[in-house]
């Protein structure tokens, strides 16, 4: 059986479980294609995706709602903020130089979300089992000593990004893409061809999509925006739309 029928019946699995018993039920973190894949299932168990914040890349599934459940549980998720010791002497470090040092503990990248970087310290979203391993066994991140703590997501993560204006020929989706990455529309194209491009989680269906506000749109290797909507247009009949981007 290949990976995606194994994942399909996982997740058919855990929808049945929570909608028999009546009870809460939550996946370990999914990738952009598998909540792609996930969305696209028809289960009769109601479900959520949650990651820790808002935009947040990879997600847990919660499977059951109040009305099912007949009581409301909180996701097993929480933050984890990893900071040197002394950040007068820290390296400069980078998400990979957080994940390389989580992974080197013998971690699976399935218990493990976003990891989000603020004033060069790491918060890490992860399952609250794995939290208190971490806490207690990640002491370095390349060469800086550093210290793990359970944190509340700081403001600056739970805060959304600034408005960026930006013009563009139209709202299609290659258009934006190509306009928030600096890219041309031929490689903005390539990329949503290439299943690269993700719209609020399910994986872009054409380069030629039409973006709503609200939507989130995630490019592997580049980030992700915010779509904010057309502001005006412009004299040359282009458009003036507002992005958040995540950085």
């Amino acid at each position: 059986m290949d990976n995606d029928a194994l994942f399909i019946n996982r997740m058919t699995e855990l929808a049945s479980r929570a909608y028999d018993r009546g009870c809460w039920v939550f996946s370990e973190f999914l990738t952009l294609a598998q909540q792609d894949a996930l969305l696209r299932l028809r289960l009769a168990c109601p479900f959520t995706l949650f990651g820790g914040l808002e935009a947040s890349e990879r997600k847990v599934a919660c499977f059951g709602s109040e009305e099912l459940c007949a009581y409301i549980q909180a996701p097993p998720v929480v933050c984890v903020k990893i900071a040197p010791v002394r950040q007068k002497f820290a390296d400069p470090l980078t998400h990979r130089d957080f994940l390389g040092a989580l992974m080197s503990l013998g971690l699976r990248r399935e218990v493990m979300g976003d990891i989000a970087l603020v004033d060069n310290e790491g918060y890490l979203f992860c399952l609250d089992s794995v939290a208190g391993f971490i806490c207690e066994n990640l002491t370095s991140v390349r060469h800086t000593t550093v210290a793990c703590a359970l944190s509340p997501a700081p403001e600056a993560l739970s805060s959304p990004p600034p408005v960026t204006e930006l013009v563009v020929a139209s709202e299609r989706l290659d258009a934006a893409v190509a306009a928030v990455f600096r890219l041309s529309r031929n490689e903005a194209r390539e990329l949503v061809e290439g299943e690269q491009v993700f719209i609020s989680g399910r994986l872009a269906a054409s380069p030629s999509a039409e973006l709503t506000p609200g939507e989130i749109v995630s490019v592997r290797h580049y980030g992700r925006f915010a779509y904010e909507g057309i502001q005006r247009e412009t004299k040359k009949g282009r458009l003036r739309v507002s992005v958040r981007i995540y950085r």
